[in-house]
């Protein structure tokens, strides 16, 4: 919650820079006088909603996890309109993906560098699997004349979710997929950098796709089934104008009920046992554990 938390986008910069030099005379034993234990996790909530963790840089505010919410809600209105025609599909599949695209790469594990012409393989993929079945489906769909007209438009409505999950996969696996030749550096206990181990970009690579899938289905599934009820009560029936507010209400709130539950599925720095790495990680440290950024 803390890290979705959209009020962080409005934080000055001097309140940033405060924040961090905050955490930072904490970590050498420099704290002043008087400072509290709320104080400090608010510095820490603003450090790690603003603050890429391997780069330290900032991250573009459109592409936080912060930001996926206001800024993810009306492409998931757009993909959620009904009787779409073939190029609002497409369109409304590419700028998803699109954001998808700069979300995964603002927030992946950034310990080796990755070329840009990854990030457009990754990108061109996505845009191109998702719009591909997402088009198919609804071809699929169009053909079939077992379904009455209403029920084909309550279909086409899920079409969306099927398109998206898998689409997001290839982002993150293609975008990514460098991680698994190179690796991803392990920090032990006191943050030192012990390797660059593939076996736990493998586990990070997994544990972000598994978000990926998990993200998007309360978000497309659960819309349609409400606005599917929501339409046939009187007040919409008679007030057609309503129905786009309501369902942008609908998919704000369940957009912001499903992003806190899939990135806390894994933790972003997850642990993993030294005995399951590559030998020479395990020679490297005493720990029984390591350290990796798994991304968001």
């Amino acid at each position: 919650m803390d890290i979705i938390d959209p009020r962080t986008l409005f934080v000055t910069e001097s309140r940033l820079k405060e924040s961090r030099k905050l955490l930072d005379d904490f970590k050498h034993g420099r704290l002043p006088p008087g400072v509290s234990d709320k104080q400090l996790w608010e510095a820490q909530k603003i450090k790690q909603a603003i603050i890429h963790p391997d780069t330290q840089e900032k991250i573009f505010m459109p592409f936080r996890m912060s930001g996926y919410v206001p800024f993810g809600t009306p492409i998931v209105i757009g993909l959620l309109l009904p009787s779409q025609t073939l190029a609002s599909t497409v369109f409304w599949q590419w700028l998803n993906q699109s954001h998808n695209a700069c979300v995964n790469y603002a927030n992946k594990n950034a310990t080796k560098p990755t070329p840009v012409s990854k990030f457009f393989q990754g990108y061109l993929g996505a845009v191109t699997s998702a719009v591909s079945i997402a088009v198919g489906l609804n071809l699929l769909i169009q053909k079939t004349s077992k379904f009455s007209p209403a029920t084909l438009g309550l279909i086409q409505r899920f079409v969306p979710f099927p398109a998206v999950a898998s689409a997001n996969i290839c982002n993150v696996v293609l975008m990514r997929h460098n991680e698994l030749t190179e690796g991803i550096s392990v920090l032990d206990s006191s943050g030192n950098v012990v390797g660059s181990s593939r076996v736990a970009a493998k586990h990070a690579l997994m544990e972000t796709a598994v978000t990926r899938v998990v993200l998007p289905m309360p978000i497309l599934v659960l819309p349609p089934i409400i606005m599917s009820f929501l339409e046939k009560l009187p007040l919409l029936q008679s007030r057609r104008r309503l129905v786009l507010p309501v369902h942008s209400l609908v998919c704000l709130a369940t957009f912001g009920l499903a992003l806190p539950l899939a990135i806390s599925l894994f933790p972003q720095m997850s642990e993993i046992e030294v005995s399951k790495l590559e030998p020479e990680i395990a020679t490297a440290t005493n720990d029984k554990t390591v350290i990796y950024n798994k991304g968001l």
